[in-house]
């Protein structure tokens, strides 16, 4: 076992990275690429994407900050980090979900959670649920997880939708301590998974 830097959560032993590739019937997850800068800029620019928390999308250097943050943590085997999420038909990177460590809410600590952020042309589709349902199975399954969490703002009705589907329970209110913004914070057992997905 290994404990998940910067939690009190322990996982099994992994070697090399700790994030994997994931794939579903129309999309893979794999680990971002230093390549994936051009699309990321363009799908992360756009308004919508960063809207929550943001109000805006984000700048060309926040994108590259971004992906650099995220190729240097798949190296991490310790700590998982969100997918990048490729459209299988076209193989368009489309946006990135998955697992990560909110470390924005100290209060949570230790926790992971699962989210997802998708390019305007690909949602509706059920993309972010199927996204979500893979980081949620991987972190059941594989890390073993007893918990993991989802967070969005009030306003965020698409997102909260989203977790109703993967049956996360009801929402504790917040604050970001950053942006003075409302939160929900909404959770899901490994029991409560398990059983839902007999």
């Amino acid at each position: 076992m290994i404990r998940l830097q910067g939690t009190g959560i322990r996982l099994p032993c992994q070697s090399g990275h700790m994030i994997v590739t994931l794939e579903t019937e129309r999309l893979v997850l794999r680990p971002f690429l230093e390549e994936d800068l051009d699309a990321l800029v363009a799908l992360q620019g756009e308004d919508s994407f960063w809207w929550f928390p943001l109000r805006r999308g984000m700048t060309e250097e926040e994108s590259a900050d971004f992906l650099g943050w995220a190729v240097s943590v798949n190296a991490d085997p310790a700590r998982p980090v969100f997918h990048a999420v490729i459209e299988r038909e076209s193989g368009a990177l489309i946006g990135w979900a998955g697992l990560s460590v909110p470390e924005f809410l100290p209060e949570l600590l230790p926790a992971v959670e699962v989210g997802w952020r998708l390019g305007s042309d690909f949602r509706g589709n059920g993309y972010a649920t199927e996204a979500a349902t893979a980081a949620l199975a991987w972190g059941f399954e594989t890390l073993q997880l007893e918990e993991i969490v989802s967070i969005h703002e009030p306003d965020n009705v698409p997102s909260g939708r989203v977790m109703d589907r993967l049956g996360f329970g009801p929402a504790s209110a917040t604050v970001d301590p950053v942006r003075d913004l409302p939160l929900l914070v909404r959770r899901l057992s490994a029991d409560d998974w398990r059983a839902r997905s007999r």
